[in-house]
């Protein structure tokens, strides 16, 4: 049963509850679309480089949070200095992963899965972290439920590996709910301290 989940019905899920989400977010995706276009000054969208499913490169995206400020020699602002007040919102309520829908439907991404990071990570993962690559990513996963930026590199990525081995139908409707309800009570989703993780640098 797990078998058949993982090589046809996930996919299948995905795909369709991507579709009706886009459709019923439309007008939230629309309005966001309009507000960042001024705010980002005609960029409403951030577009990077991710590593997917077995580690191949798909481009991510996420409403702009951040303005491309830059100092008088030319390099970008700290992100914290560059985070706009409806960057905060959004990222807040996790508005900014709605594009991410797109890619699902795509399928480039999950709904649920480990979430994609940066393409320079990849030859800092050791054997057993890069597991995390043998699934699609996800918008959500079971780190993010189980802490988010509270926890570190190595706790997420244990929660990472955990999920590809252990992932199911049961358990991607318990992350569903669990992430809708830190969603609506806020819980682990933004703190002023836990905004911008530091980089992974690799594991010892």
């Amino acid at each position: 049963m797990r078998s058949l989940y993982k090589f046809f019905f996930k996919r299948f899920f995905d795909l369709n509850l991507a579709l009706m989400g886009f459709i019923c977010l439309f007008p939230i995706f629309l309005i966001l679309t309009i507000l960042l276009f001024w705010v980002n000054r005609g960029k409403p969208f951030f577009l990077q480089p991710r590593p997917g499913k077995n580690a191949e490169i798909f481009k991510i995206i996420k409403f702009k949070s951040m303005t491309d400020e830059r100092d008088s020699k030319g390099k970008l602002l700290p992100e914290a200095e560059r985070l706009t007040g409806l960057g905060k919102f959004i990222r807040k309520y996790s508005l900014d992963e709605i594009p991410q829908l797109m890619n699902i439907i795509k399928g480039d991404m999950s709904l649920i899965g480990p979430r994609p990071l940066l393409v320079s990570y990849l030859p800092r993962y050791n054997d057993v972290q890069k597991h995390r690559h043998d699934i699609r990513p996800g918008i959500t996963g079971w780190a993010q439920v189980n802490g988010r930026n509270a926890l570190s590199w190595e706790e997420k990525f244990n929660y990472d590996v955990w999920y590809v081995n252990n992932f199911s139908f049961l358990l991607d409707i318990k992350i569903f709910f669990l992430t809708f309800a830190k969603v609506v009570s806020k819980k682990g989703i933004y703190t002023s301290e836990t905004l911008f993780m530091e980089e992974f640098m690799g594991s010892e």
